[in-house]
C-alpha cells in the first residue's frame, strides 16, 4: 500500500518594527503607511525596502485603503494601487503578498496551507465588532479553506491591561466581540480584542490560533497611535513562497 502525501504550500509570515527605514519623526523610521501624513517618497522607499528585504517583488505587494469596515476582497494578480475601500485581503496566488497596516488595531494573517488560501485582515475595534474575521472565513472557505486547517497569527496590537474604553464602549464591543472585555492595570473598564478575535476563531473551528504577545502601546519598538499620534504604522505581511514545500508535488 503506498502512501499519500498532502501537498502543502510553504506560507510567510513577516511583521515589521519602526526600525530600518528612512522617515522622519514622528514617523521615524520604517513607516509603512500613506495616508498618516509622512513624507510620500520616504514611505515609497520605505516600501521598496519592504519588499526587497522580504524577496518578494515590489509589484506584486498588494496594499489596502483600509476603512475600518468589513469588506473582504479577493484578489488574483498585482495591483498598481491599492485595493479601494477594503480592510481584508484573500488570496490563492503564490508570490502575492498581502500586506495590512496597523499602529494598535489588530493584523490578523490567516492561511491554510494545504488548500493554498491566505488572507491578510484588519481588525480594529469598530471592523472587530462588526464581524470583520467571520467575513474573512467565509471568503477563504469559497476557495478551498478549511477553518480546522487554518493557522493563524494575531500580530502586535493594543494590549487590554493598556486600551481603556469608557465603559458603554466595552459593553457594546463585548455584546458583538465577547470575550473582549477586561480591565487595564488603572482598575478601569479596557478591551483585548485578541483575545475577543481569538475565541471568535475558535468559535469558527479554527484550532491554531498564535498571539504575538507585543503590545502596541507599550512596546517603543512599535507605531502606536493611542500612545502618540501622529505616527507611522507597522506592516504585517503573508504570501506564499512559489518554492512548494519538500514532497508537495507543486
Amino acid at each position: 500500500m503506498s502512501s499519500v502525501t498532502t501537498p502543502t504550500w510553504r506560507v510567510r509570515r513577516v511583521i515589521t518594527t519602526r526600525a530600518g527605514g528612512v522617515s522622519a519623526p514622528p514617523y521615524d523610521t520604517f513607516n509603512l503607511g500613506d495616508h498618516v501624513g509622512d513624507d510620500p517618497a520616504a514611505v515609497r522607499a520605505n516600501r521598496s525596502r519592504l519588499a526587497v528585504q522580504i524577496g518578494v517583488a515590489e509589484s506584486r505587494m498588494v496594499w489596502m485603503e483600509q476603512i475600518h469596515g468589513r469588506t473582504v476582497t479577493v484578489v488574483d494578480g498585482p495591483r498598481a494601487t491599492a485595493v479601494p475601500a477594503t480592510d481584508a485581503l484573500v488570496t490563492t496566488q503564490p508570490d502575492l503578498a498581502l500586506v495590512v497596516v496597523t499602529a494598535d488595531c489588530v493584523p490578523v494573517l490567516l492561511s491554510d496551507d494545504e488548500a493554498g488560501v491566505i488572507a491578510a485582515a484588519h481588525a480594529g475595534r469598530v471592523g472587530a465588532r462588526i464581524g470583520i474575521i467571520p467575513v474573512v472565513l467565509e471568503a477563504m472557505i469559497a476557495l478551498g479553506a478549511r477553518p480546522e486547517r487554518m493557522g493563524v497569527l494575531l500580530g502586535p496590537a493594543a494590549g487590554g491591561d493598556r486600551y481603556e474604553v469608557p465603559a458603554h464602549m466595552q459593553a457594546d464591543v463585548e455584546a458583538h466581540l465577547p470575550g473582549s472585555a477586561t480591565r487595564t492595570t488603572k482598575g478601569t473598564p479596557g478591551l483585548d480584542l485578541r483575545a475577543g478575535i481569538t475565541r471568535q476563531l475558535v468559535d469558527a473551528g479554527v484550532s491554531a490560533v498564535a498571539r504575538d504577545p507585543r503590545c502596541t502601546i507599550a512596546d517603543p519598538t512599535l507605531f502606536s497611535h493611542r500612545a502618540g499620534a501622529p505616527t507611522g504604522r507597522l506592516a504585517s505581511v503573508i504570501w506564499i513562497d512559489s518554492e512548494a514545500s519538500a514532497g508537495s508535488g507543486r
